[in-house]
């Protein structure tokens, strides 16, 4: 096959795949460059929602605070306690989760210094509202499992998209050709050169960014695959705990040390309390050299004897392991720190722009009698 033949099977494989995906990819794009700072844009209204918390040396601990949460929710019987948030700061709150009826995650904040409860995310708002819209609708397109899966696809086509872009870019012919946009040439010029520019530079972002998306919503299939090809094992379910008749659990402070001192060095980041009497203890930490904001390492305890039953240290876990670690940071662009968060910012409008210039020209082609149109024209010059 000659390469002008396989230079043409890609670019109409690419022209197309825009055309199929573009308003999706559009709407995913700017909704996540709204969600990228939506942690801190939530954790400032929320402390206008609570009020200031000023530090007053050490917090409660941890049982005192889910006593005062335990003794808010005593007459509602149907109430169970499902997660508890550490503050990562000293100004911020605890967060308490429980599940009821009505309502299957109630979170309540705790002030860590005298055990008030300030409030919860019942007492909605326009923000916090505006953002939950937003994130239903770049991850499922608000059309719950079908749309989870279509914006899978999405993904998957949008890493297609961005390879045969980078293979069609013109600057692997002439490097500062591929980089120049030539804002005194005609108009179609200038849009084609916007084009190849915004793509280059966005393209392999764009590539991260759709693939972990994809990878998440069909999780099912790409786990297994990805531990497969990094020739990792696949952890079994969550480990159980063992129930003994007339055994209550153990106390949380006891368990606490069992689960700290499994990794000393790391900051307890929250705790998954069993739903059922069979189901383990969880308790998450983060290690100083992680970025993930809660972390990736995890000590599963037997509820009734204390047994450690799982222990997962983030910076020791497999390859398979570290891989789906990384799509956290990767997704979201906290990999970096603040640069690349902005830069992820940006990045989310980019599909807005290679949608707008690559349909321009897809309509210009049309307008020309020669076969390869606008590409012929700029392109091959």
């Amino acid at each position: 096959m000659s390469y002008k033949k396989l230079r043409n099977i890609v670019f109409t494989l690419h022209r197309y795949i825009g055309l199929a995906v573009g308003l999706i990819a559009i709407m995913v794009g700017l909704t996540g460059s709204l969600l990228v700072f939506q942690n801190e844009i939530i954790s400032v209204q929320r402390h206008h929602q609570i009020g200031a918390i000023a530090p007053q040396g050490e917090p409660l601990p941890i049982e005192t605070i889910i006593n005062t949460v335990k003794s808010a929710y005593a007459n509602q019987p149907d109430a169970f306690l499902q997660r508890l948030y550490l503050p990562a700061k000293p100004d911020e709150p605890f967060n308490v989760v429980y599940a009821t009826k009505e309502n299957d995650w109630i979170e309540n904040y705790v002030h860590p210094y005298t055990g008030v409860i300030l409030g919860n995310n019942l007492q909605t708002n326009g923000i916090e509202h505006f953002f939950k819209i937003a994130y239903d609708l770049h991850f499922t397109l608000l059309a719950g499992d079908i749309g989870l899966k279509i914006t899978g696809i999405v993904g998957l086509l949008g890493c297609v998209l961005s390879v045969t872009g980078i293979i069609l870019w013109p600057g692997w012919r002439k490097l500062i050709a591929g980089f120049k946009i030539k804002w005194n040439a005609h108009p179609m010029r200038v849009n084609f050169d916007i084009h190849k520019v915004a793509g280059i530079v966005a393209a392999v972002f764009l590539v991260l960014t759709f693939f972990t998306g994809f990878c998440w919503n069909f999780g099912e299939f790409t786990t297994p695959l990805i531990y497969t090809m990094t020739f990792s094992s696949q952890q079994a379910a969550d480990p159980v705990s063992k129930p003994i008749p007339g055994l209550v659990p153990l106390k949380l402070v006891k368990q606490l040390k069992t689960a700290q001192a499994m990794l000393p060095d790391a900051s307890l980041r929250s705790i998954d309390f069993p739903a059922k009497p069979e189901n383990a203890l969880r308790f998450r930490f983060k290690l100083p050299q992680e970025k993930v904001e809660y972390g990736n390492s995890n000590v599963y305890l037997d509820q009734y004897s204390g047994k450690v039953l799982r222990f997962n240290n983030a910076l020791k876990s497999s390859l398979g392991d570290r891989v789906l670690n990384s799509f956290t940071p990767l997704h979201y662009g906290t990999f970096g720190g603040l640069p690349t968060r902005i830069l992820y910012v940006i990045l989310g409008i980019t599909p807005t722009i290679l949608m707008i210039t690559g349909f321009v020209m897809w309509r210009d082609r049309y307008r020309t009698k020669s076969p390869t149109g606008f590409i012929k024209r700029f392109v091959l010059k």
